[in-house]
């Protein structure tokens, strides 16, 4: 039915040692219903995107929930990020998702939000781990957990987007194509931007099960590119399958990633003063946008790659603007998490108060050429211990001259090393990224 997938907002991001089938999700349902009953809160969120095994998925785990006591409020398709804005309204226990994100529909996983909207706290998250390994049992029938739907989510997540737009602002004359992957936004996407005003020309919103992601969204924007250029819309709006993820694309079809909105709004909010310390990357964050901000004296961190990770070192450094160039962007002054349409709307409310267009709001800053490779490898190694590997670094390095960087990164489900190199000369890149990426194959083979 599914491959084994666990979302890095799932429980430690490591139940991905249990196969995903449904008697799992059936005990991590019940695993979870008991340390959240221990703590006196009775009620939990469960939302999923479109992808079919979500029936198959969802059920399981209410059946968990209920057989430990714990009450459950189905959303049914709902953005990753509103489950988290109502798990805090609803002041649930938890919230959880059914959704594997970006990947493809045979894919899927959980991800848990705590009452606040945030990650579940550690100690929690390793309790229900423990509790994994317990023998499954069932509360006494009158206290068996009960399900029921919540009519009207749809609706609250949209009035919650669009309470985050300027109220003096309105989007009309602004044509848009909203593209939201045939997945958890479909019904709720171009409802945000219509009701601020928007022409909107909707795709990617007609899902079966099988075609979320499917050659559409954030990780298939030469959809929306096409559709912008043909509707010759001024903006275009990719949401990736579960709808935390945003890529845009500008009125001439160029494909804005996520470094790219990070400068966007990192520059406005500094030009407006509201700008709070300074803004968290990743490791794959593209050098340009590190350099633009050293010019702009903007503080710049990386942080591991994942959205998880930046929103750890953002809330360490008490900072509100982060993201990666996959398009996850987290706006803590807005939201608990990476929201595609909170981002979006918080990018055309920089064109509508600048009077831009956002080809003009990216022009100043053009990012370096990048290349990745992976390279097989048949055993593992510490890359840094590596003396033939570091030989190699050390070289690529040294011709990038300071107008680069290498970054090598195992992957942490198959055997590959990933190899990226970026500078400011794209021959240079390619030759050079090829050269280590070489090496490496040499060393590890």
């Amino acid at each position: 039915m599914s491959r084994e997938f666990f979302g890095t907002d799932g429980i430690r991001g490591r139940v991905g040692q249990y196969p995903m089938t449904a008697e799992v999700v059936l005990k991590l349902g019940w695993a979870a219903g008991k340390v959240l009953a221990s703590k006196g809160n009775r009620e939990v969120l469960i939302g999923k995107d479109t992808r079919i095994s979500g029936y198959l998925f969802e059920s399981a785990l209410e059946a968990g929930l209920a057989s430990a006591g714990i009450n459950s409020r189905l959303l049914g398709p709902m953005p990753t990020p509103a489950v988290a804005y109502l798990t805090s309204t609803f002041r649930a226990a938890a919230g959880i998702v059914i959704s594997a994100s970006h990947n493809p529909f045979y894919d899927n996983g959980l991800k848990f939000f705590s009452t606040a909207g945030t990650k579940l706290p550690d100690d929690v998250e390793l309790e229900i781990e423990a509790m994994m390994k317990q023998e499954m049992t069932t509360v006494d029938s009158k206290d068996l957990g009960r399900a029921r739907r919540v009519d009207d989510a749809a609706g609250r997540y949209i009035e919650f987007c669009k309470s985050t737009f300027p109220t003096a602002l309105r989007l009309n004359g602004m044509k848009i194509v909203v593209d939201a992957a045939n997945g958890a936004a479909y019904h709720i996407a171009r409802e945000v931007f219509d009701e601020l005003g928007a022409d909107v020309v909707s795709v990617g919103d007609a899902p079966n099960g099988m075609n979320i992601n499917l050659d559409c969204g954030a990780t298939a924007p030469d959809n929306l590119r096409a559709h912008v250029l043909l509707e010759r819309a001024d903006v275009g709006i990719a949401l990736d399958g579960d709808g935390d993820r945003l890529i845009m694309v500008d009125h001439r079809g160029e494909i804005v990633d996520g470094d790219e909105i990070l400068y966007v709004l990192a520059r406005a909010r500094q030009a407006e003063g509201s700008l709070k310390g300074g803004v968290v990357g990743t490791l794959m964050t593209n050098l340009a946008l590190e350099h633009a901000f050293g010019d702009m004296n903007i503080p710049f961190a990386r942080a591991g790659v994942g959205d998880r990770y930046v929103m750890e070192l953002l809330q360490a450094r008490g900072w509100d603007l982060g993201g990666e160039n996959s398009g996850h962007i987290i706006c803590l002054d807005r939201v608990t998490t990476g929201d595609a349409i909170v981002a979006a709307l918080a990018v055309l409310a920089v064109m509508r108060n600048s009077g831009e267009t956002l080809s003009r709001l990216r022009a100043d800053m053009q990012l370096y050429p990048q290349v990745l490779l992976n390279v097989p490898v048949s055993q593992k190694v510490n890359l840094d211990e590596n003396e033939q590997i570091q030989l190699a670094v050390k070289q690529a390095e040294s011709d990038l001259a300071g107008n680069g960087r290498v970054l090598l990164r195992p992957s942490g489900t198959e055997p590959l090393v990933r190899v990226m190199v970026e500078g400011k000369v794209a021959n240079d890149v390619q030759m050079i990224c090829e050269r280590v990426a070489m090496a490496v194959g040499d060393a590890l083979d």
